[in-house]
């Protein structure tokens, strides 16, 4: 399969794009904080920090977008990744394609996270025409699930996480979902100031 040019995003404060190699050292460092990785099974060391921005990498060279990695138009930091996930088969409720998001701790409450997820559901609607977007978290984390409600997705119910142990904590999972009409009814384009390149 031909690699596909990566889309980049941009919003009014943030710009959504591919990995590059000084991004794994601030990557890891969030993956090793407690606070970052509370609704995780476990915080992740440096060698599985970096193989995770590497698959996230060639997913986006392979089809053109992914995870993005997230950076501040500002300053040019790199603050965490947010973007869409195809899911052919792993969960009940495959195929479909999940939105998700981390940041780093000191970027928390600041907005970015809906500005950046808003930015994906856009391109997710109107460049890729999906149908739907799923989004799913660990029962415990209510800062994702406000996030997914402010997003305007509807919840459609709970599973148990397939690469979860039975008697894990996290087992339990809730999950959302939004289409199309429902992105229009609750985010009309105000404030987001999104350009799509590549």
């Amino acid at each position: 399969m031909k690699a596909k040019i990566p889309v980049i995003l941009e919003t009014s404060r943030l710009i959504l794009r591919p990995w590059q190699a000084e991004d794994f050292a601030p990557f890891a460092l969030m993956n090793a904080n407690a606070q970052v990785m509370q609704y995780f099974p476990q915080t992740l060391n440096t060698a599985e920090s970096d193989a995770l921005a590497e698959k996230f990498q060639r997913l986006i060279e392979l089809i053109g977008w992914g995870f993005w990695a997230l950076e501040l138009k500002q300053t040019g930091q790199f603050i965490g990744f947010t973007g869409l996930h195809f899911q052919p088969d792993l969960f009940e409720f495959s195929p479909c394609t999940e939105i998700g998001w981390r940041l780093v701790f000191e970027f928390w409450h600041q907005g970015y996270a809906a500005e950046a997820a808003t930015a994906s559901l856009k391109f997710a609607f109107n460049i890729l025409k999906l149908e739907e977007v799923k989004a799913f978290t660990a029962v415990q984390n209510k800062p994702s699930e406000t996030l997914m409600l402010r997003l305007g997705m509807q919840h459609q119910g709970y599973f148990n996480h397939p690469k979860l142990d039975a008697d894990s904590p996290l087992l339990c999972h809730t999950l959302y979902g939004i289409k199309p009409a429902d992105f229009l009814k609750n985010h009309d384009g105000r404030g987001l100031n999104q350009s799509i390149h590549s």
